[in-house]
């Protein structure tokens, strides 16, 4: 999988253990983005903290060895790795137990940090790190700096305010949602509409972001792109769980956006993509070529 013609990204906010019943693995939505994004073939940073623990380390040494550059993840001595528990119902959806505070809470920019910002060409970052003042002073920093903006919103009970969402969508260039996140929000921006489309065209309007998208589970995608709307209705597959699928998905759209593919293409892209991902254990599977190809073709 290699369509990402060298753009530069990124990715700003939390990296973390997902523990599971059994296991536990890397993870951390803004994480998750970027590692499929190098997959793809983009130059990807990772901007974050970890604590001086076992856990940390391990992080560091993982993400290195997935091929991001990790001198602008620092480390923390007062906070400890971040950790989230995991709990899967029986379609293999997720809720998250996330530990507060952790060092991803606590991000401090570094100079490497700034300068890898100022060089990019695009900057995806999140809700959940915006819990905790220190990392939502510092993207806050980091909104300045022209580039294309990317907010991937993640809402966690209870580690989210509609008025810091609202700042967060009116600094971006795109904003991904689920559909269920972006009806919330839509209702608390006093949404008279019920559909999808109508509440994409809305927040829109309340937001002036042009261009967003919201992923529906199994039943695909919406993108709103240029002033059109385009559709994608899902790829079957069987569901291990669905932790990352939204956040690979988010990773396959916006790099064949910003690389010039057509709109449609990069939400077929990106849905088969997710759809892959949700069909295997974790946040961070191998996808080959060949599979999200011979996914594409089934309608």
């Amino acid at each position: 999988m290699n369509n990402g013609k060298n753009l530069k990204a990124v990715a700003y906010g939390e990296v973390l253990w997902d523990v599971f019943a059994n296991e536990k693995k890397i993870g951390g939505a803004p994480l998750n983005v970027a590692l499929r994004m190098k997959t793809i073939g983009c130059e990807v940073a990772m901007i974050s903290c970890v604590g001086n623990d076992e856990d940390g380390k391990a992080i560091i040494d993982q993400v290195k060895s997935l091929g991001l550059e990790t001198n602008t993840i620092v480390t923390s001595e007062d906070f400890p790795t971040g950790l989230v528990n995991v709990t899967l119902n029986e379609r293999g959806s997720a809720t998250y137990e996330i530990a507060y505070p952790a060092a991803w809470d606590k991000i401090v920019l570094n100079e490497q940090a700034k300068k890898k910002v100022a060089e990019a060409d695009v900057l995806i970052y999140g809700s959940l790190v915006c819990r905790d003042e220190v990392s939502r002073l510092s993207l806050e920093e980091l909104l300045k700096v022209d580039v294309y903006k990317v907010f991937d919103v993640n809402l966690r009970k209870p580690h989210y305010s509609y008025e810091i969402l609202e700042q967060l969508m009116h600094s971006a260039d795109f904003v991904k949602f689920n559909d269920e996140e972006l009806l919330e929000i839509a209702a608390a921006m006093h949404s008279p509409f019920t559909e999808l489309e109508e509440n994409m065209l809305y927040i829109s309007q309340k937001t002036n972001v042009k261009a967003m998208c919201v992923t529906k589970g199994k039943h695909g995608a919406l993108l709103m792109w240029e002033g059109q709307l385009y559709q994608n209705d899902g790829y079957p597959v069987k569901v291990a769980d669905t932790v990352g699928a939204g956040d690979s998905f988010l990773a396959a759209l916006i790099t064949s956006l910003l690389t010039g593919k057509e709109p449609q293409y990069a939400i077929d892209f990106a849905c088969a993509v997710g759809a892959l991902v949700a069909e295997a254990p974790g946040a961070n599977p191998e996808i080959s070529n060949s599979k999200i190809e011979n996914l594409m073709l089934k309608v």
